[in-house]
């Protein structure tokens, strides 16, 4: 498959993705709900009706009737089940985008037309004629075409997108920035598991059970989101959110930074160091409100952080831990004094995540955590009064990027 192919296969299975999450959200009722894979793509189970839907996306290509004919054939099948079962009565409803076409398929369809587009067929040179296989009369075929819908003139995908992040925006009266980046790409992470899962019932979900889910403080890692958007637009994105701001208030600004140890490098490590002190750092002597950030770097090896930070006081970078001299435990109180031009102190190096937990206590002043992780969150941290913002990241060199 080339790499265009597999772009647009991916496509189509986010614009099924898409339209799952975008038919759970017009629900009327919270105990209403989907179930993916189910008769059709999706089954729609509301207090009125159940409709199964069947999803298309040919961005590249013309209609032809043969394109939709197999899944009419399908729906015609589990049709004649119900009546033959005398199953409840279901709405069947076909949504396909096509690059062009739409004109060659008028609607409503009779049964004449039903019969000569879409039920009659050849294999392997063989005529068939599915409404004869499975004996069903002309009234019978009426009633089936009352209970189907074929609309292929549905949304382009980038339209289908931008109605669910409105609806998101509307839902959860948040920036389109987090309807984007928070919601949707937890929505995703929660229709995949749903998609992928075995039975019936682990692929049904109400709507108050998935807004449930979506609706977290924390972003869901999710590798089709990142699949979605490129790697510096989303890291553009998260730059232009959080870390746009030129004028930089004194805060305690906390920055956990995950490393992966199979990849690590120092002399990139201490870059990204020298960055962040040098961005959220104002040391000068006028200054009447001095700072310097802390960070804490989760998995990195403990000798290795001891190496670390005596190659930064080496090189005339002053950073402090809290341990006034060998042997000494955590004193708090050291790592929260104010960093000053006299005493330049450009960065606070927290080594664990109970001196992190001990300083963010201890502090009063206005906190604020960015915690930036490779595949799960390590850290959190529930206080009303700390801002914390959780970044997934696909290696150290995305933080650069973002801040």
């Amino acid at each position: 498959m080339t790499n265009r192919s597999a772009v647009d296969t991916i496509k189509g299975y986010f614009y099924q993705f898409d339209l799952t999450i975008k038919k759970i959200l017009e629900l009327k009722e919270d105990g209403e709900s989907i179930i993916i894979e189910g008769i059709e793509d999706i089954d729609v189970k509301s207090t009125d009706e159940d409709t199964a839907i069947q999803c298309k996306y040919y961005a590249k290509s013309e209609y032809n009737h043969s394109v939709i004919a197999k899944p009419i054939r399908l729906m015609l099948t589990h049709f004649k089940e119900s009546i033959s079962s005398s199953l409840p009565a279901i709405n069947y409803y076909l949504y396909g985008y096509f690059k062009r076409g739409q004109d060659k398929l008028t609607l409503p369809l009779d049964v004449q037309q039903l019969k000569e587009r879409f039920l009659i067929y050849r294999k392997d040179n063989e005529r068939y004629e599915l409404h004869n296989i499975l004996d069903l009369t002309d009234q019978e075929l009426e009633t089936f075409l009352k209970q189907l819908t074929i609309n292929i003139n549905a949304d382009d995908y980038d339209t289908q997108l931008t109605d669910i992040h409105n609806s998101f925006t509307a839902k959860f009266k948040c920036s389109l920035f987090q309807a984007e980046h928070y919601y949707y790409n937890n929505a995703l992470q929660v229709i995949k598991r749903l998609a992928t899962s075995n039975s019936i019932e682990d692929r049904t979900i109400t709507k108050k059970e998935f807004l449930d889910e979506i609706d977290k403080s924390q972003l869901l890692f999710n590798e089709w989101f990142h699949i979605y958007k490129e790697r510096k637009e989303i890291n553009k994105s998260y730059r232009d959110e959080y870390f746009s701001t030129l004028n930089v208030s004194p805060f305690e600004r906390f920055f956990l930074i995950e490393v992966d140890p199979s990849s690590y490098t120092r002399s990139y490590l201490k870059e990204l160091l020298f960055i962040i002190s040098n961005k959220w750092s104002k040391l000068s002597q006028r200054e009447r409100n001095s700072y310097c950030p802390y960070v804490y770097i989760h998995k990195l090896d403990y000798s290795e952080l001891i190496q670390l930070k005596g190659e930064l006081i080496t090189e005339q970078f002053r950073v402090i831990d809290g341990f006034d001299f060998s042997g000494a435990s955590f004193n708090v109180n050291s790592v929260l004094q104010t960093a000053t031009y006299h005493n330049n102190i450009k960065l606070k190096i927290l080594n664990s995540l109970d001196d992190l937990i001990l300083s963010l206590e201890s502090s009063t002043k206005t906190r604020e955590i960015y915690q930036f992780y490779l595949e799960e969150e390590y850290f959190d941290y529930n206080s009303a009064a700390v801002k914390h913002i959780k970044i997934p990241v696909e290696e150290i060199k995305d933080i650069k990027e973002i801040i």
